[in-house]
């Protein structure tokens, strides 16, 4: 008789196994296609900018810090929405709600005719995308708690490496087919990776049998966020977005300077900003699954310090390799910092809650994106290009001083007793 018990058993163990795998790899290809989409652009936004209007120096980095800074303040604010009704409906329509919307409002910016139409598309794509948000939620739900930090540091891969190809195809192609058609293509891309996840993603869903009202959701949620352990990771997830989001508008333009009579200007643009992504994929997974080991506070405080080490210095660059070398730093550092932060955020937040939870530290990180393209294009017009990286860099170093106090000792050991409560609802 138990061997008859048994033979069941291990069968539903090992569809279940190949169930969350295969929802995985769907999750991250599609994820992958999602984020190449969204960075093709990146590279030549100032230039297209120009061609849309703005002729001045001054007038693409305010142009283009104002578009990558709308999108991300919409974002702030429709973020704990969306991450509500995830917990209410469902994770998969969120990610295809997200991706659907982006490929939309992507492929309309090839009819862009002046930079304001830009502006307004962009402001609806972050008001109705936040597909890393979603895809993070549905992945955190999806895989056993055994391979969490695998899991998770995978589908950071897949924003990082789709960070890295996005701009060096974009550049390639703004240069070979043009801006307009380069649009088309990177919201083809986005189509693409929601019927991957239709069709591929597969949730087993379980609408909460209570609900509660939706204050007592947030408040619940505001209660977790504000506890030392979970601020301080708000508060890094902060800094190291407004820092990235800082680097888009200013790093094509510092590009331009250095190059001086190159023609290629997008594609260099594009190795510049696509090798952070570059090295981010891989510090993402192989450090990912690290951090179970080491703890996550130390990673995090450790990532922190190199991301600021690898600031300060691109305020001195002379030469265009200088810039490659220190955004592969920075790429690094934000493989270390990303998927430590969400691994923790899933391992302290109860399931029920996690969606809501997710989305209010995508607000944090929405916040960041807005402030630090604002915060980097008005420095670079009054300072000069050099001056928003040591800003920036100072900025950071004082972040992971205070993320240092924040985080208690006992982070790990917070982590661990949360485990066979949370263990016993899976």
């Amino acid at each position: 008789m138990p061997r008859r018990k048994a033979a069941p058993s291990a069968a539903a163990a090992s569809r279940r196994t190949r169930s969350w795998q295969r929802t995985l790899a769907a999750l991250w290809l599609a994820q992958t296609l999602t984020i190449v989409g969204f960075s093709l652009r990146t590279p030549f936004l100032p230039f297209f900018v120009a061609e849309l209007g703005a002729r001045s120096l001054e007038a693409q980095a305010l142009w283009a810090g104002a578009i990558n800074a709308g999108g991300a303040a919409v974002m702030a604010i429709t973020a704990p929405l969306w991450g509500a009704l995830a917990d209410r409906y469902g994770r998969k329509l969120m990610v295809l709600r997200a991706m659907l919307a982006g490929s939309l409002t992507i492929g309309l910016m090839a009819a862009a005719t002046s930079p304001w139409q830009l502006f307004a598309l962009r402001l609806i794509e972050g008001g109705f995308t936040g597909t890393v948000t979603a895809s993070t939620t549905l992945a955190a739900a999806t895989v056993p708690r055994e391979r969490l930090g695998f899991g998770l540091g995978l589908m950071q891969m897949a924003v990082f490496s789709g960070s890295a190809v996005g701009p060096l195809l974009g550049g390639v192609l703004a240069d070979q087919i043009g801006y307009r058609a380069t649009f088309l293509l990177a919201g083809s891309l986005l189509f693409i990776a929601a019927i991957l996840v239709f069709f591929l993603v597969e949730e087993r869903f379980e609408p909460p049998t209570v609900r509660a009202s939706r204050q007592e959701a947030a408040g619940d949620a505001w209660r977790l966020l504000l506890a030392p352990a979970l601020l301080g990771i708000v508060i890094s997830l902060f800094a190291l977005r407004a820092a990235s989001m800082a680097l888009q508008p200013i790093v094509p333009l510092l590009i331009e300077q250095l190059a001086q009579d190159t023609q290629a200007i997008n594609s260099l643009a594009g190795l510049a900003m696509g090798v952070s992504g570059l090295t981010s994929a891989v510090a993402s997974v192989v450090l990912g699954r690290a951090s179970d080991q080491v703890g996550q506070r130390p990673l995090l405080l450790v990532s922190g310090a190199l991301a600021a080490a690898s600031f300060l210095p691109l305020a001195l660059t002379s030469a265009v390799w200088q810039v490659v070398l220190l955004q592969a730093l920075f790429g690094i550092a934000s493989g270390g910092m990303l998927p430590t932060a969400n691994a923790l955020v899933a391992r302290l937040t109860p399931e029920e809650r996690r969606g809501t939870v997710y989305g209010f530290t995508t607000t944090a990180s929405s916040l960041g994106a807005f402030i630090g393209p604002l915060a980097g294009t008005m420095l670079a017009a009054a300072l000069g290009l050099h001056a928003p990286f040591l800003v920036i860099g100072l900025a950071l170093g004082l972040t992971v001083a205070w993320v240092w106090r924040a985080l208690p000792d006992g982070t790990t050991a917070m982590r661990e007793r949360r485990l066979p409560a949370e263990t016993g609802q899976d």
